[in-house]
């Protein structure tokens, strides 16, 4: 995820570079940050994710070597 924030935020802005539309630039860029902090977002989540899942395993695998 991001990366259509990205790529419709840089579009953006070169459109406004292109027409001298400050406003546009400005959304752009706003775009381009958003669409950076959801796949900084979602790759923090994504590594929670497996960290959880490694926890997981070692729970279970304690739980067995004690039984």
């Amino acid at each position: 995820m991001g990366i259509g924030e990205k790529v419709k935020g840089a579009i953006k802005d070169k459109a406004g570079d292109v027409t001298d539309n400050d406003q546009l630039q400005a959304e752009g860029d706003a775009q381009q940050t958003k669409g950076e902090e959801e796949a900084r977002e979602s790759k923090d989540r994504a590594e929670a994710k497996a960290h959880e899942k490694k926890a997981d395993a070692l729970d279970n695998e304690q739980d067995a070597l004690e039984d």
